[in-house]
């Protein structure tokens, strides 16, 4: 029997839903993190990316390197759920599931205590700011991580809409790369009833939105994809009497790799630039939460998907990659590695919905599914 019982990893899961943080904000889940995995024994544990933690298992001797991620960060979400382990805190909840992701990882640091691997390393991460796109950027450029060079990366993600328990995934792109752009639009207020002596932006905003929209192919089985999201848009003041002279267009962009996304922008750009010099408007771009594509290596997968059969576990492979973005794509860009799926039920709610919450049935099969991924390299 295992010492650990797999209860109690989901009370310390409502627990981390209790008290959710925001991205770079993490330091009470760190703490209560830290607090739970340091029974389990690690050979190393250190505070890692501002507000991230890293366990080492396995001595530094020779061997392969294996690193597993879990994100811990909450969003900007206010919970409508009603049970016992509703968020404490008002307008933040665990709506992505990051919780769960911990606590299967806390599960697998147990596990890994109670299984010692025979030769090399292995490496838990709890990454914090992944909702920004920050998070796995500031673990690779830690240097507490600058000596970890992993042969295998592995992540997960829970996919409401899917049969409890299914394992999910695919070789190549697996989530896109996603951008957001933020275009602003100056030009000068003048009187609501004398336009001409001012220079509005909204007819150049408009123009902008329809021509961005005709620039996308939504069709996410298409090597051509590129999804184009408006997210935000601003202008002026709530005063009639005077005719707006700013204004700011938010977009996301999402396209299945790099070179795409790329192409998508110099599109976006040169529209911008003729725009300016027809309306006389200063239109500037910058960007922000920018997500690498998750680019799944075919060993790696292969791995995922045995270790699936020995379990008896489920297994799809999806046709085309998921639309949202991860920054778990940033290690498989830099390490061969894969992300996959688990399925939190048919009926759950989606993911960043004011009522989900993470299926609690995951935590133990998905930890022991990384653990075969483990041994399959170490013993």
């Amino acid at each position: 029997m295992t010492r650990y019982e797999p209860d109690r990893f989901i009370q310390f899961r409502r627990e981390l839903h209790q008290f959710p943080d925001l991205s770079g904000q993490e330091v009470d889940t760190r703490h209560r993190i830290k607090a739970f995995v340091s029974q389990f024994a690690p050979s190393r544990m250190t505070d890692v990316a501002g507000t991230g933690l890293l366990l080492q298992y396995g001595q530094d001797a020779p061997g392969p390197v294996t690193l597993i991620r879990a994100d811990i960060d909450a969003l900007p979400i206010q919970e409508v759920n009603t049970f016992a382990h509703r968020s404490q805190y008002e307008g933040v909840s665990h709506k992505c599931g990051h919780d769960g992701h911990a606590a299967i990882l806390a599960r697998l640091a147990s596990l890994l205590a109670e299984n010692p691997i025979m030769k090399g390393r292995v490496y838990l991460v709890f990454q914090p700011a992944e909702e920004t796109g920050q998070g796995a950027a500031a673990v690779l450029n830690d240097p507490a991580f600058a000596e970890i060079r992993p042969d295998r990366a592995f992540a997960l993600h829970n996919l409401p809409g899917y049969e409890q328990g299914v394992i999910v995934c695919k070789p190549g792109p697996f989530t896109p790369s996603v951008l957001s752009m933020i275009v602003t639009f100056t030009g000068y207020v003048s009187h609501s009833a004398e336009p001409e002596n001012g220079l509005n932006p909204a007819y150049a905003m408009a123009d902008f939105m329809l021509k961005a929209r005709q620039a996308q192919q939504p069709d996410p089985a298409s090597d051509d994809f590129a999804l184009i999201t408006p997210v935000y848009t601003t202008m002026g003041e709530r005063s009639y009497g005077i005719s707006a002279g700013y204004g700011e267009v938010h977009l996301t962009l999402r396209t299945q790799n790099a070179g795409r996304m790329d192409a998508l922008t110099t599109d976006l750009l040169a529209i911008v630039s003729k725009l300016s010099a027809e309306s006389g408007l200063v239109v500037a771009v910058s960007y922000t939460d920018a997500f690498f594509a998750n680019e799944n290596d075919e060993k790696a997968v292969e791995q995922i998907r045995a270790s699936a059969r020995m379990r008896g576990y489920d297994f799809i492979e999806k046709q085309e990659p998921f639309k949202w973005g991860e920054d778990f794509g940033l290690f498989t860009q830099t390490y061969k590695g894969a992300m996959f799926g688990i399925g939190n039920g048919i009926d759950s709610p989606a993911l960043h919905n004011n009522d989900y919450d993470f299926n609690d049935a995951l935590i133990e099969p998905a930890a022991r599914l990384f653990l075969d991924l483990i041994e399959l390299e170490h013993q």
